[in-house]
């Protein structure tokens, strides 16, 4: 009997992988290098190596695998397993499929990874026994996936919720995509460290002088310090996440609000801002029916995901 799942969490730098059991325990995992610089026959070839190592290291064999999922970085076209483009990868148009089903001849399947991110915490996370339910991932960049009725929810050109591409401030800083004022360009980890960049070349009187390089982990670390400069930053963000989550309880009426990412790792401070701003801008009755949670999976979030994918689609 098949009773193996294998995940892959496809990124710019590394590609994570795991085997698991039914149930989604990890049997072994492995994360290897990209190597982006080589291009995309290379990297699938590195992701063939990659479930070849997981099924040896773990003592199974192919018959033993039922299915293997992967989360890839956006836009792509998940019926046809097609990578359109994204752009920390070389890949354009590019089907990534198929070379591994011709392979290991067992089924495959690819999701944006802020959907297979939202499957994982539904179905083995903070989203288990909910039906209505939003990730959100608050790092680089920002994104979502939303669980509606139990169901994956990918929209009609497969690639709904790319929520860090909605407009928030229209005269607002450029985004990376060419808009401005995007809730990405206002609210994420680039977002905070650009900001505080800009504020050291101005000749702010700021402790972030300090840094040779600055992150938001270090903009967090000096606002909590006392740091003007940095709180005022800190405020700034926290206040559009906020209003961009106040705007998808909106939208969506979850049960549950649950958040991932790098930036996530500055705790508490965030979850109390973004429910005092929800608080002042949701309808009351939705604001409190929806809990604002951390993710269960944290850093595991991409590859227990892709387990996730894989055991939804071959239920």
């Amino acid at each position: 009997m098949k009773e193996y799942f294998i995940g892959i969490d496809l990124g710019g730098t590394k590609i994570a992988g795991v085997i698991t059991d039914l149930k989604g325990n990890i049997i072994k995992e492995n994360i290897i290098k990209t190597m982006a610089e080589y291009g995309d026959k290379a990297i699938v070839l590195r992701i063939i190596n990659l479930i070849e190592d997981l099924i040896i290291s773990s003592g199974k064999t192919l018959e033993d695998i039922r299915a293997v999922g992967i989360g890839s970085p956006g836009p792509l076209d998940p019926k046809r397993g097609i990578i359109i483009t994204t752009p920390n990868l070389p890949f354009e148009n590019f089907d990534i499929i198929t070379p591994i089903k011709e392979k290991f001849n067992v089924p495959v399947f690819l999701d944006n990874d802020a959907n297979v991110a939202a499957i994982g915490e539904y179905t083995l996370g903070a989203g288990k026994n909910t039906k209505n339910m939003v990730y959100i991932t608050v790092s680089t960049g920002i994104g979502g996936g939303a669980i509606i009725n139990g169901k994956i929810y990918r929209g009609n050109t497969f690639n709904a919720l790319e929520i860090g591409h909605m407009t928030l401030l229209p005269d607002g800083p450029k985004c990376n995509c060419g808009n401005y004022g995007c809730f990405e360009a206002l609210a994420s980890g680039t977002a905070i460290s650009k900001r505080a960049e800009e504020a050291v070349e101005s000749g702010r009187d700021t402790s972030l002088l300090n840094y040779f390089k600055i992150t938001s982990y270090e903009v967090f670390k000096e606002a909590e310090k006392g740091d003007s400069v940095s709180r005022h930053i800190i405020d700034s963000s926290l206040e559009y996440l906020g209003i961009g989550i106040a705007n998808i309880i909106t939208l969506f009426d979850p049960e549950v609000i649950i958040l991932g990412g790098g930036v996530m790792k500055a705790g508490q401070i965030i979850f109390d801002r973004i429910k005092e701003v929800v608080d002042q801008r949701c309808f009351k009755n939705m604001a409190s029916a929806c809990k604002i949670v951390p993710s269960a999976l944290g850093e595991k979030s991409g590859v227990i995901g892709a387990i996730a994918l894989a055991m939804m689609e071959t239920e």
